[in-house]
């Protein structure tokens, strides 16, 4: 079953649950993903991997935004934020922890070959193919600059 066939039927589970925020969160990834479908080029087709990626997108603006509010004393809107964040991760495959995040960069840089921090967009070209949907672009980047640094 496709993700957006996933979306779908958890569109249906959530209305027969009455989970509101659940509901609203799969609504708007389901627009998001017509969109992509009808947009020109698209051939009204919508990979997997395309479909993750919007995702992944909507997760970093609601965490994005979920600071901006705590930043403003807006707590209420932050928790708002971060409960649909919750519902979206569910669709994500599971994050690297810490330590093998590291494990995988440094067999990265040991296969580029990098040395120093000139090396950085070697490194992090390969590193953010390899491990897209399973470390955030953030995250990589400054594991980066801490091993070749």
């Amino acid at each position: 079953m496709s993700l957006f066939d996933q979306i779908s039927n958890d569109i249906k589970e959530a209305m027969k649950a009455k989970d509101k925020v659940r509901l609203e969160t799969l609504r708007n990834v389901k627009k998001v993903f017509l969109e992509a479908k009808t947009a020109p080029g698209a051939n009204d087709t919508l990979t997997d991997d395309a479909a993750l990626k919007l995702i992944q997108k909507l997760v970093k603006q609601g965490k994005d935004s979920a600071e901006i509010y705590k930043g403003q004393g807006r707590e209420d809107l932050a928790e708002g934020e971060l409960a649909q964040v919750a519902v979206l991760e569910v669709y994500l495959p599971k994050q690297m922890s810490e330590a093998e995040l590291e494990a995988a960069l440094k067999e990265i840089i040991a296969e580029v070959g990098a040395t120093s921090a000139k090396d950085m967009g070697k490194v992090m070209g390969t590193a953010t193919k390899r491990l897209a949907g399973q470390a955030e672009g953030r995250a990589i980047s400054a594991k980066v600059k801490e091993l070749l640094g």
